[in-house]
C-alpha cells in the first residue's frame, strides 16, 4: 500500500492524555491510584447551565447552527469579552468550535503556510507544537527559566524571529506552569509583534483562574494595532466546569474571522446545538460560579506551593493562574530511586505511579524534562494524601 502522510505520521500523541489512561486504567483495576494528570476542573457543571442543555433538547433546539455558531452565542461572547476584559468585538469576529483546541489549530491554519516559523515558549502546552507541524509550520521554542517565572522577555522574543517567522503563540495564564504576564510585560511583547509584523495566537482560556488579586490582561487589549494582529482563543471549559460540552471560541480582525469560518464551514459544521445553549447561559447568568471555583483553586494552590516546599528533593513556583504547579525534580536527576536511576521526568512519573501511586504528568513533553506537572483540580484531601505519597516515594517506600 502507499504511504501515510507523512505529516500525519509525525504526530505525537498527547503526553497528558497519555498518563490519564494509565491512571484511569489502574485505577478500573482497583488501584488505589490517584491522579493529578488532567486539566480539567473537578467541579460539577453548574446546575444552571446543566438545565439549559436539557430545555434545548426538550425545545427540539438539535440541529444545525451556523458553522462558525449562533448569533446570540457569538453576541454573549462578545457581551462577556467586552465585561471581562475591555474588549469590543463584533460578533462576526467571533467563530465558534468545539473546543479551544480545534480553534487553535484553525487559527493556525488561518496564518500559517508550510515552512513559516511559529515562536513557541517553553514550557508549553503539548497540543501547541503538534498542532504548529499539523499545518506545515516550524515550532521555534525559546525557553523560559523558572528563575524568570517561566515567562520569556521581549528581548528573547526578538532574538528569535527570522523573515520566516509568522506568528507566536502565547497562553497566559500557562499551562503548564501556572504563570501569568503582567500589563508591562505583555506590552514590550506586543512592541516587539508590531515592529516585526507577526500575529499573536493569545490563548487565555484561564483568563478566569488568576489568584492573588492580581490583574489579568488580554492581550488584545493592548491598543487596536495589536488587536488586528490577535487571534484571541478563550471557550467555556475551564471558567465553568464544562470541558465535556466542548466550546470554544477565536475572535479575530474581520479578513481572519471569515477565513476560519470558511474553514470550519468545511472541517467540523456547526458546534453541538445543545452545548451552545449551555454556553450560552454560561457567559450570559451569574457568575457566582466561577468566583467560588477560583477562590477554592486558590486554597488548593497555597497548601500544595507551601508543602511541596518543605518536601526535601523538589520544590515549585508559586503560580498565578491556571491550576498547575510545576515541580522542579532537578536535585533527583541521576540518583538511583526504586532500583532505577532518575535520568529525565518520564522515569520519575513512571516510578512514582508505580511504586507511589500517584499519577502527575512528566514535563519532558512541555519542553521542560526536569520538572513535572500537578494539577490542583482536586479535592484537598487528594492533593494532601497524594504529596504525603510524595514524602514517602521519596524515602525510597512504597504505597
Amino acid at each position: 500500500m502507499k504511504e501515510l502522510s507523512r505529516i500525519a505520521l509525525a504526530v505525537e500523541p498527547s503526553a497528558t492524555m497519555a498518563i490519564d489512561s494509565m491512571f484511569k486504567q489502574m485505577k478500573a483495576e482497583g488501584q488505589d491510584v490517584i491522579g493529578f494528570g488532567a486539566g480539567e476542573p473537578d467541579f460539577a457543571t453548574p446546575d444552571h447551565i446543566k438545565a439549559a442543555g436539557h430545555a434545548a433538547i426538550d425545545n427540539n433546539d438539535t440541529r444545525y447552527t451556523p458553522s462558525s455558531g449562533t448569533v446570540e452565542l457569538r453576541k454573549a461572547i462578545c457581551a462577556r469579552l467586552n465585561a471581562d476584559c475591555g474588549l469590543d468585538y463584533d460578533f462576526k469576529q467571533i467563530s465558534v468550535s468545539n473546543g479551544a483546541k480545534p480553534c487553535v489549530y484553525v487559527a493556525l491554519r488561518a496564518l500559517v503556510n508550510p515552512g513559516d516559523e511559529v515562536i513557541l515558549p517553553s514550557p508549553y502546552w503539548v497540543s501547541y507544537s503538534e498542532l504548529i507541524r499539523m499545518v506545515g509550520g516550524v515550532p521555534i521554542i525559546v525557553h523560559a527559566a523558572e528563575a524568570d517565572e517561566f515567562k520569556i522577555t521581549a528581548e528573547e522574543l526578538s532574538a528569535a524571529i527570522t523573515p520566516k517567522t509568522k506568528c507566536m503563540i502565547l497562553n497566559n495564564p500557562c499551562n503548564p506552569t501556572g504563570s501569568m504576564y503582567s500589563r508591562e510585560e505583555l506590552e514590550a511583547l506586543a512592541k516587539v509583534c508590531l515592529e516585526q509584523d507577526i500575529y499573536v495566537i493569545s490563548d487565555e482560556i484561564y483568563y478566569s483562574l488568576v489568584y492573588d488579586n492580581a490583574e489579568f490582561v488580554s492581550f488584545a487589549s493592548l491598543g487596536e494595532e495589536v488587536k488586528e494582529r490577535t487571534l484571541l482563543i478563550n471557550g467555556v471549559s475551564k471558567s465553568y466546569a464544562m470541558t465535556g460540552w466542548r466550546i470554544g471560541y477565536v475572535a479575530a480582525n474581520h479578513q481572519i474571522a471569515q477565513v476560519i469560518a470558511n474553514y470550519l464551514s468545511h472541517c467540523t459544521g456547526s458546534p453541538c446545538a445543545i452545548s451552545q445553549k449551555a454556553a450560552l447561559e454560561a457567559l450570559t447568568a451569574s457568575q457566582d460560579s466561577v468566583e467560588s471555583m477560583r477562590l477554592a483553586f486558590e486554597r488548593r494552590r497555597n497548601y500544595m506551593v507551601e508543602r511541596m516546599n518543605n518536601i526535601p528533593g523538589v520544590s515549585c513556583n508559586k503560580p498565578h493562574g491556571a491550576f498547575y504547579i510545576m515541580m522542579n525534580i532537578e536535585q533527583l536527576i541521576g540518583k538511583e530511586m526504586h532500583g532505577q536511576v532518575i535520568r529525565n521526568a518520564d522515569d520519575f512519573g513512571t516510578l512514582f505511579l508505580k511504586y507511589g501511586k500517584v499519577a502527575v504528568v512528566p514535563g519532558t513533553s512541555f519542553g521542560a524534562p526536569n520538572f513535572v506537572r500537578w494539577s490542583y483540580a482536586t479535592s484537598i484531601d487528594n492533593i494532601k494524601e497524594g504529596l504525603s505519597r510524595l514524602e514517602r516515594f521519596l524515602r525510597g517506600e512504597t504505597v
